[in-house]
This record gives structure tokens, C-alpha cells and sequence, in this order.
């Protein structure tokens, strides 16, 4: 089985605090007075204290049209993959990684549009060998990291003596539109942030794994759900301007009616309990969803604790949010046996499993 042996992450440039950005969204928002102020209160219940921003604040204060938007994903997404993956090859003192390393790279992103796309300028700004495959995913939003950690293992079924690296760059904030009334704007602005992540993926016959020191992850399984009929539940409206946030307010029951289907039946498949489980690996895609979990499932509080922390300090980033959960996890040296899940929901309405346990 394919072992997660490294990760890396990159946040965006402009830390801004949660109260600062809900005085700009008060200021800009085409709402009255009144409305505004009923709305306020998300800003509030978010859990978040700071997102990081490929933009000022002032920048969300002019109008922006699609090309230029679209420059700047560009151009900081780049940058930012290009720091993670640096992070993420470097992450083992004394026992780097090498771009020569990498047999696969899987680039996962739903907030920009690039051709060819940006995983050709990542294998040419750091020199990845020219026959070094790539697999770019576009549209799966939030479900994006669980979904390329799992692609990288099915491949990697078939090359068990290859790597795979998996690239996750979001800039969830330049969807941001000033003239957008609804509610699943005013939402995103309370939720979204920027950044980039990148997790090295190893087969089970990799040369790579000679530099284990200590149990890692273990990819035992991975499996995906797509509810019939639940394309509106999240997602982008294209427009002239960019991209228009789709939120339903169905997310958090169908955490509950949906997903936590799909969370039993893979955890009883392994053989385990999800109360045996001492942590989640879980995309926190915000409070409700967070909660949502734990209502489903009896979690003990602290089984969710890095996902709240990396909400609080980054907001919900999309697709590498559950990246940075699983970085803060490998900080721990945890004991050989040790279980878990890593999961993501993302727009279809889509839920994404991968089942680890440390070896």
C-alpha cells in the first residue's frame, strides 16, 4: 500500500484578520443597512480569527473583471504551489526530496483557468524530468485534496516503485464579487481564504521509503460518493466578472444525511470504530460542517481539534485546506497502528474517503 511520506504548505501574502474583513464586506456589500446587519453575525459564528488573501484588502474595493482576476490566480497560484512544493520536498531535515524523485504530478484546482495547466509551469520553474506524468483536476472544489491523495494511491497501485506528488493552489478570495447580493456570496466572505499544499505520495516498493524513520500513513483504501442530483449544493456561477459562489444551505444536513453514510460504511469496512479513531483528518469547510461531524459520529471534542485550528487561522482555503490539517498531524510522531480517515466534501454533491493507518 502507498505511504504519505512528506507535506508542505504556503499561505497567501495578506494576513487579515476576520474583523477587518467583515468591517470591508459591511462597506462594500449591495445590501441595506438593516439586511447587512442581519447577516453580520455569520462573520462572528465563523470560528475564524485570520485568512490570508493573494490580495490587499484594498484591491477588493475596485472592480475586477475575469482576465484580471484570472492573471493574478495565475501568477500567485504558481507561486505558491511552487513554495509548497519546496516545503514539502525539504520537510525531512538531512533527508531530502528531489523533483527527480517524482514519477507523477497530480494538480488539483477549481479558481483559475490555465492552458497548458500550471502543473507544465511547475515541472519547468523546477526542473521535474521531461517524462514525469501529469494529471491536472479541475472542478472538484473542497473535495479536491482528499480526491488527489486518493488518485495518487490508485495510481500508484498499478507503480508501487513511483511517487506521486499532489498539488493543491487555491485563491477562493478572488471570487469575491462587490455587486453580488446573495447570501452565498456574503457566506464565502466569511469563510474563504487563499493558499497552497503539496503531499509527497510514495508505492510500497519506492526507493524512497529507505529514508522512513518512523510509522507513516498508509494509504489502506480510498472511495467516493456523488449524490444523484445535488448539483446546486456548491459550486461557481461563471460570469462576465469571474466566478459567483454557489452555497446551499443544505451542506450541514447532508453532512448528516449523506456523508456520514459513506464515513460508516468505510469504517466498518476497515474493521474499526469511529469512536477507536483518535483524530479526523477532516476539510473543516467551516463551523457548521465541523459541528455536523460531530453531532453524526459522538466525536470526542479533541478529534477534530486541528481541523478547528486551521480554520480559525486560515479560513476554508477549498482543496488544501485538508492538506494543511494532514501537515499539522505529521508534526506528531504518532504510534505504529494508529487510525484514521481523511475526508473532504466537495460540489456534486460529493463526498471523498481515504483511510490511513500509521505503519
Amino acid at each position: 500500500m502507498p505511504y504519505i511520506l512528506s507535506s508542505g504548505i504556503q499561505c497567501a501574502d495578506y494576513s487579515c484578520n476576520q474583523s477587518d474583513v467583515q468591517k470591508l464586506v459591511y462597506e462594500l456589500f449591495p445590501l441595506k443597512d438593516h439586511e447587512k446587519k442581519r447577516l453580520m453575525p455569520i462573520f462572528e459564528h465563523a470560528d475564524i480569527k485570520e485568512r490570508q488573501f493573494a490580495a490587499p484588502l484594498e484591491w477588493f474595493k475596485e472592480n475586477h473583471g475575469l482576465e484580471e482576476r484570472n492573471h493574478l490566480y495565475h501568477t500567485k497560484a504558481l507561486d505558491y504551489s511552487l513554495q509548497a512544493i519546496r516545503a514539502c520536498l525539504s520537510n525531512q531535515p538531512g533527508d531530502e526530496f528531489s523533483t527527480e524523485d517524482i514519477d507523477h504530478l497530480i494538480f488539483v484546482s477549481s479558481t483559475g483557468i490555465s492552458t497548458p495547466t500550471l502543473d507544465a509551469y511547475i515541472m519547468n520553474e523546477l526542473g521535474f524530468r521531461e517524462e514525469t506524468k501529469r494529471t491536472p483536476l479541475f472542478g472538484l472544489g473542497c473535495a479536491g485534496g482528499t480526491s488527489g491523495v486518493a488518485k495518487a494511491y490508485e495510481w500508484l497501485l498499478g507503480h508501487p516503485d513511483q511517487n506521486v506528488l499532489v498539488i493543491c493552489a487555491e485563491l477562493c478570495s478572488l471570487t469575491f464579487q462587490a455587486e453580488d447580493a446573495r447570501v452565498s456570496n456574503f457566506v464565502g466572505t466569511a469563510l474563504f481564504g487563499d493558499g497552497a499544499s503539496a503531499v509527497l505520495v510514495a508505492g510500497n516498493e519506492s526507493s524512497l521509503l529507505k529514508k522512513k524513520k518512523h510509522p507513516l500513513p498508509k494509504i489502506i483504501n480510498s472511495s467516493s460518493r456523488t449524490k444523484a442530483h445535488s448539483t446546486d449544493v456548491m459550486g461557481w456561477r461563471v460570469v462576465d466578472t469571474g466566478f459567483e459562489v454557489i452555497f446551499n444551505k443544505s451542506i450541514p444536513r447532508l453532512v448528516k444525511e449523506f456523508w456520514s453514510v459513506h464515513a460508516e460504511e468505510i469504517v466498518r469496512s476497515n474493521g474499526w470504530l469511529i469512536k477507536d479513531l483518535p483524530f479526523i483528518v477532516a476539510h473543516p469547510g467551516g463551523r457548521k460542517v465541523l459541528e455536523a461531524y460531530e453531532e453524526v459520529f459522538n466525536l470526542k471534542e479533541d478529534a477534530l481539534e486541528i481541523p478547528r485550528k486551521v480554520l480559525s487561522s486560515h479560513g476554508n482555503m477549498s482543496s488544501p485546506t485538508v492538506h494543511f490539517v494532514l501537515h499539522e498531524v505529521l508534526k506528531t510522531q504518532h504510534e505504529k497502528g494508529t487510525k484514521s480517515i481523511m475526508t473532504s466534501l466537495g460540489p456534486g454533491f460529493s463526498s471523498e474517503i481515504v483511510s490511513l493507518e500509521w505503519e
